[in-house]
Parts: C-alpha cells; sequence; structure tokens
C-alpha cells in the first residue's frame, strides 16, 4: 500500500465527515501532512493550473521531481524520480521549477499554527509533524478530530494550501492514518479499534518495512500485519534479526512507546549537487566542495552549531556511492576548514575517478557556548570573522552578494 493510497476497502468508517466522527478518546496523537507540498504552495500563484497535471523540478538533464499534484500522480509522477522518466509518463505536465526559500518561508507559517494549539510538536520534514494534543483538549474546549478540522481550516486560510490529518493513539497509527486521509481529509482511528484498522493492512504498511524486509517476511507467508503480530517472535528473528523482528511485532500489535519529541536537535547538517555530466577534473570538484562547505557552514552558524567530524559522500560515474569522514581536533562552523578536510578526503578516496554526485556533511554537532580549544598561534586570518561577515552581507543584499573569488566564473572574476 502506498504512502497516499488513500482508505482500503473495510476503512471507510474510519474517515471523520461533518456526518460521522469515530470515537476519538484518547486520541491524543495528530499527525498532519500537507497535500502535494511543493506544488500546493506554487499552484497558489497559478490558479489556472489547479486542475492540470504540475510538476515541481530542477531543469538539469539529472534533476528529479521535488513534487508533483495529484493530477499528475495519476500518471505515476512521483517525488525523487528522474525528469525524463517524468516526462514520458506524462508528456502535458507543467513542469515548474523550485522557487528557493519559499517553502521553507510557508512551512515555518504552518508550524506556528501548530504551535499556537500544543507546544508539543514534532517536525518531521517542512510539510509534516506530530503534534501531542493531549493536555491542549481542556484548555481549548475541543476534541482531537476537533483540532484536526480547526488545523485544516487555519492552513487553508492562512496559507492558501491543503492538508491531512490522521488522529490516534500512537504516532505509528496516526502517520498511517495521514496517509489515508489524502488529500485533504481526516482519519480518526479509535483506540479501541487499533487492531481492526491496523491488521487487514499489508505489511508494507508497517513503519521500517522496506523491500529487502518485505521479501524476507513474504518468504515465511506473511502478507498482511495480522500474520505478523501472531508469528512467535523467535521465527521472525531468525528471518529479520533481533532488533527489526522486535519492531514489528510490537507495532503489529499495536505498541508504539515513542511520544512526541519537542526540537530534536539536529544531528549532522550537510550538502550536496548532482552534476550534469560527470566530473574528474579537480578543479571543478574542488570548486564544488567548497560551493557545499560553503552552504553547510552557513547552515551550522545559522543553527548556533559546530560540528567536529566532517564527511564526503561521493556517487561515481557507475553510481558506486561511497562515504569518508575525519574527526576534527575540534569543533568548527568553518568552510575554510570543512572545505580543506573535504577535500583531503576526496584526494585520499576519488582521485581520477568519474564522479555523478558530491556531498558534505559536518557531524558530532554541538552548540557554539561550549568551551572551545585555545590556541596561541594565530598566523592565519580569522576565517571564521571574514564568514560571519559575509553572511550578515548576504542577509541584506541576497544571497550572490558575497561569493569567494573561486567560485566565480572567469568573466565575472575578470568584471570584478
Amino acid at each position: 500500500m502506498g504512502r497516499n493510497a488513500g482508505l482500503p476497502a473495510g476503512h471507510e468508517r474510519f474517515r471523520a465527515t461533518a456526518e460521522h466522527t469515530p470515537d476519538d478518546t484518547g486520541c491524543g496523537l495528530l499527525h498532519v501532512d500537507m497535500d502535494a507540498f511543493f506544488a500546493a504552495v506554487e499552484l497558489r500563484t497559478r490558479p489556472e493550473l489547479a486542475h492540470k497535471p504540475v510538476v515541481v523540478a530542477g531543469a538539469g538533464p539529472r534533476s528529479v521531481v521535488t513534487s508533483a499534484n495529484y493530477p499528475a500522480r495519476e500518471f505515476g509522477v512521483r517525488a525523487a524520480m528522474p525528469v525524463a522518466v517524468a516526462r514520458r509518463l506524462c508528456p502535458q505536465a507543467v513542469f515548474i521549477p523550485p522557487t528557493p526559500g519559499l517553502y521553507g518561508e510557508v512551512s515555518r507559517g504552518v508550524m506556528a499554527i501548530f504551535r499556537e494549539l500544543t507546544p508539543l510538536v514534532e517536525p518531521l520534514s517542512l510539510d509534516e509533524a506530530f503534534l501531542d494534543v493531549s493536555g491542549a483538549l481542556r484548555r481549548l474546549g475541543a476534541t482531537p478530530a476537533e483540532l484536526a478540522g480547526l488545523v485544516r481550516r487555519r492552513v487553508r486560510a492562512e496559507h492558501a494550501i491543503t492538508c491531512s490529518v490522521g488522529v490516534a493513539g500512537v504516532k505509528f497509527i496516526a502517520k498511517l492514518a495521514s496517509g489515508m486521509a489524502k488529500p485533504d481529509g481526516v482519519v480518526v482511528v479509535p483506540v479501541a479499534q487499533t487492531l481492526e484498522f491496523l491488521h487487514p493492512l499489508p505489511i508494507s504498511a508497517l513503519w521500517g518495512v522496506g523491500k529487502r524486509t518485505e521479501e524476507s517476511l513474504s518468504r515465511l507467508g506473511l502478507n498482511t500485519i495480522a500474520q505478523v503480530a501472531v508469528t512467535p517472535l523467535s521465527r521472525l528473528r531468525r528471518a529479520v534479526g533481533n532488533a527489526v523482528a522486535e519492531h514489528l511485532h510490537a507495532l503489529a500489535n499495536g505498541h508504539d512507546e515513542r511520544g512526541v519529541v519537542v526540537d530534536s536537535p539536529d544531528k549532522s547538517i550537510g550538502a550536496e549537487h548532482t552534476f550534469d555530466t560527470d566530473q574528474r577534473d579537480p578543479r571543478v570538484l574542488e570548486r564544488e566542495l567548497l560551493r557545499l562547505s560553503e552552504r553547510v557552514a552557513a547552515s551550522l552558524r545559522a543553527k548556533d552549531v559546530r560540528g567536529r567530524t566532517v564527511s564526503i559522500k561521493v556517487r561515481f560515474a557507475d553510481f558506486r556511492t561511497i562515504t569518508r569522514a575525519r574527526t576534527l581536533a575540534t569543533a568548527t562552523d568553518v568552510a575554510r576548514v570543512i572545505h580543506a578536510t573535504a577535500v583531503a578526503l576526496l584526494a585520499e578516496a576519488a582521485a581520477g575517478a568519474e564522479i555523478r554526485l558530491l556531498g558534505v556533511r559536518v557531524e558530532g554537532l554541538s552548540g557554539t557556548d561550549e568551551p572551545e580549544q585555545l590556541s596561541f598561534e594565530r598566523a592565519e586570518p580569522r576565517w571564521r570573522d571574514a564568514e560571519v561577515a559575509a553572511d550578515v552581507a548576504r542577509s541584506k543584499f541576497g544571497a550572490a552578494a558575497i561569493r569567494p573569488a573561486s567560485l566565480l566564473s572567469p568573466g565575472q572574476a575578470k568584471r570584478k
């Protein structure tokens, strides 16, 4: 069952409508998911395209689909699909380039609506979040299903996009329910009917079941969640390992002890780029590593964090992918340091190879208020001060206001 497969046969009774709302007693968890978020945001200023297939994607030959509206999805177009495939599936689709910065702005507004209802909000991405409304029900004088309706009305009124909401007693079920509510609906799973909702579903609906795990379970003759629920743990462990077996067995029986995690700190910050044509020129690769390092360092400084481990991701022309990492003596948020480390890692791991994709990531994050190791040798300029000044200039005058000279094209460099 796909992410937006809608309600399966026999599950229509879980949909909340004006005439009927399932019993939501004890259903304090909401999962709210924007409908075709990036496409919906773009269509706000293009209402004439609302009923046509629309795809948001970059223009490069190796670009992938960022988002597709529901008319485009009817032709099989999906996020992360290569644009060339999307064009073959739906040649009549209107392709729109992404608008930088716009989606984050709308997301912040939507998340602010959630936080007005409850402080217990766990964003999963720009377009979805868990809300624990258990403590807000009495204060707001509403039921969970009524709050779901309120969220939908406010998102539509204030941001001109729609969302779908799953209402349940545990996170896993709420997330499943929001997928079945799409587009623009609410599905409520009464606590007492959790297993009735869950057990007829295919094993692919279990959180964490990918293609390989699904194949392993299918070899045991397990095709529905009900079958997983009654299978002895010992048999599941032999098929998929101890940790996965226990995780899936608990979910299949409706158990999910995880609560809403507020403001979960970033574990890492990264950026990556796919080249339009495979690259082996060291100058091109080092320039791209610098551009990525600049992006990562700016994000670190914006979040007031530093990291001790720099890693690179390299995807070769044959799609083989490797990662390499190095831990620094002290944490950093300086692009010059990140770039030097990334260049050294690339030289060691992939010198002379044709490269399709490069990525830079900084891990092992900590706050900037943590003590920094002092150095009595200041032979180098204070690169961080220069980069912070560049941050200020970009915030005032735009992203292109100031860049390293090595990132300028030859023509730009001559004009400077």
